[in-house]
């Protein structure tokens, strides 16, 4: 227990003790003690959470197949909704078959521990999200990790390879919010044979009308993964691939196989917000229209910001406590912003990750930017 205590010690000396903070609910507001917060943690991108179609939806699935799927999708815990779900996603997104798993992190450890492995090399950003990283480790394949966003060392990589090739990314980085050049990630794959991967976690609801940035970008990789826990409001995760693929990760992907099925509500409310991303093509256009316009009003406050490239904006500090005491700051103000720091992000790099949602209006991201940058010039950073 000792060390223990000394671990924590350690970890609260360098700035980086996390606590958790206990809200009222979930979504881009919220009320505490009266007084009035707008969210920039929430990935709920397209304020689906709480609308009232999806939150109908997973009632009804609640009402029809009750509260929990009763085992692993091997064993009894296929429902048809899981069935309805997979066709639907899989047709939305123009590949042969989709598969649903328990979580995001979940499809992504599932999906690359089954299908690369001895002998076999992966090829990763280095701003990959963890869940891709635990995927590789446990696959047992060897793999290389190429600088942020760098495709020329990426190639340079690959024209040393040998056996079997995979390439991962994330095509919108989650704690940068730019994005990964999917175009020249094929072009690669095409080139040396390497079977691509996507995980479009933060683009899908978002960019090429709601299927991603690689929709929008007219490409096609091998497989896609997603999930439900951020444009969808909901809860769980999915690849898309070919048939052949689905069969093999049925049979190999050891968090499908051994990980109780994705419980009713869960998938009622899937696919209600799929039906409405499909149907209100415009929701991703207008987010990202708020959130340049966010970025926009930051940037001239004089806040150090990248370039504007989606609805995640990261504010630059720096220094882990000077970012936790931002962070304080913005609470004050009614704002809820959480400071992010090393592992999370690079040593050296904290900042406070802005993530608009479309429950914050135009409106509300002005008073919002004007707290920021109040809030800001209190902690010396303008």
């Amino acid at each position: 227990m000792k060390d223990f205590e000394a671990r924590l010690k350690d970890i609260e000396e360098k700035g980086l003790t996390r606590t958790l903070i206990t809200l009222p609910g979930s979504g881009g507001r919220f009320v505490l003690d009266g007084k009035e917060y707008l969210n920039f943690s929430s990935n709920d991108y397209l304020d689906l959470a709480n609308d009232s179609r999806v939150k109908k939806a997973a009632i009804a699935a609640v009402e029809k197949f009750g509260s929990g799927s009763g085992g692993s999708r091997l064993m009894c815990g296929t429902l048809t909704l899981h069935e309805e779900l997979e066709k639907k996603l899989a047709d939305w997104a123009g590949f042969e078959e989709a598969i649903v798993f328990g979580s995001g992190f979940l499809a992504n450890t599932g999906v690359i521990s089954a299908l690369a492995g001895a002998g076999d090399t992966v090829y990763f950003d280095k701003f990959d999200h963890a869940s891709i990283i635990d995927g590789v480790m446990l696959s047992g394949a060897a793999w290389k990790r190429y600088r942020h966003n760098d495709l020329g060392e990426l190639e340079r990589m690959l024209e040393k390879s040998a056996g079997n090739s995979f390439i991962i990314a994330d095509s919108v980085f989650s704690m940068d919010g730019d994005l990964a050049d999917v175009i020249k990630l094929k072009g690669l794959s095409d080139k040396y044979g390497a079977f691509l991967i996507i995980d479009e976690a933060h683009a899908i609801g978002v960019f090429g009308e709601g299927i991603g940035l690689c929709a929008q970008k007219n490409i096609k990789p091998d497989l896609i993964t997603g999930t439900f826990s951020k444009a969808f409001g909901g809860y769980g995760g999915f690849a898309v691939c070919s048939s052949a693929v689905k069969k093999l990760l049925i049979n190999s992907a050891r968090s499908f196989i051994f990980s109780t099925a994705l419980p009713p509500a869960c998938l009622g409310g899937a696919i209600k917000a799929l039906e409405i991303i499909r149907e209100e093509k415009e929701l991703g256009s207008s987010l990202l229209d708020n959130s340049s316009y966010f970025h926009g009003l930051l940037r001239g406050a004089g806040l150090k910001l990248p370039e504007f490239s989606s609805q995640i904006i990261p504010v630059m500090i720096g220094d882990n406590r000077h970012s936790v005491k931002a962070a304080e700051l913005l609470w004050e103000e009614g704002i809820y912003a959480k400071a992010i720091r090393p592992p999370t992000v690079p040593k050296g790099t904290a900042r406070l990750r802005l993530s608009v949602t479309l429950s914050h209006t135009k409106q509300a991201l002005k008073t919002a930017a004007e707290k920021i940058a109040r809030a800001a010039q209190k902690a010396g950073l303008i």
